[in-house]
């Protein structure tokens, strides 16, 4: 898992549009099994294009640090978002994640909370959990939580939020989260079995990077190229799933007010 964002709803993320503003946890779901195929990918694409840093989303879309030859160099750039994008399509994962629109959010529920209302970070890190959690149950296997590196005290808060995921369950109101099947306490508790922090460098969770973008952005623009690319290529979980088991186990878009489509939001 990784972020995308600012998890404090009063922080915005300064973007120009005013719509892209959101923060969101989440990444890939990948079988332990794959593992071994998946950074032997990752270090052959690596090693050919001279890469010795992170595939991180922020900057290869910026072409700045390690990216900044792409500038002056067209063709060379579009070949290597070719064979990047080949790399994401052809990797054994599954995109997952849940996206917080921070305006929505506030509005909704800042008159009721205040300065009460949960970091964003608590919403996306236990909606995404117990999903993963749902969708490993469904293939009859156990999850293990990757959360990428950050600063201690936000390693210390998504810590505890997965430990009390297994002490008491999802704290969300039990009317409210029914229409989206809750896992009970015990089913949850024997789906979790680890959680670890693991450093930018780790080569699957740069692919988790770069599938997160994408699904934020999606949300609010389901034209971009990212997004389709991976939906074409049912590189999403959405696109294994059918009917309420959407609803259910499916990349969570919250808060995202007027929307009216498909993707399922709340």
């Amino acid at each position: 898992m990784d972020d995308s964002g600012t998890r404090h709803p009063d922080h915005s993320n300064g973007t120009l549009d005013a719509r892209d503003d959101w923060f969101a946890l989440g990444g890939v779901i990948i079988d332990e099994s794959d593992e071994d195929a998946l950074r032997t990918s990752i270090a052959t694409f690596k090693t050919k294009w001279g890469i010795t840093g992170p595939l991180h989303s922020h900057p290869i879309r910026r072409s700045e640090g390690d990216f900044k030859w792409m500038r002056g160099q067209p063709e060379q750039a579009r070949l290597f978002l070719k064979e990047l994008t080949e790399l994401l399509v052809q990797a054994p994962v599954i995109g997952h994640g849940c996206v917080i629109d921070r305006p929505a959010y506030n509005r909704r529920y800042t008159a009721t909370y205040g300065r009460n209302r949960w970091s964003l970070c608590k919403t996306t890190f236990t909606i995404a959990v117990e999903r993963a959690a749902k969708y490993a149950i469904s293939q009859e296997a156990r999850i293990k939580i990757f959360v990428e590196a950050s600063s201690r005290q936000d390693e210390a808060k998504l810590k505890e939020y997965y430990l009390e995921l297994q002490r008491s369950g999802a704290p969300f109101d039990n009317n409210r989260s029914a229409v989206y099947g809750p896992l009970d306490h015990g089913e949850l508790r024997s789906a979790l079995f680890e959680f670890k922090v693991k450093q930018k460098s780790s080569p699957i969770m740069q692919i988790a990077d770069l599938y997160l973008y994408p699904i934020c952005k999606g949300g609010y623009d389901r034209t971009y190229l990212p997004y389709q690319t991976l939906c074409k290529h049912n590189k999403l979980i959405d696109q294994r799933l059918c009917g309420e088991d959407t609803l259910k186990l499916g990349i969570k878009y919250s808060c995202f007010d007027g929307m009216n489509d498909q993707r399922q939001v709340a």
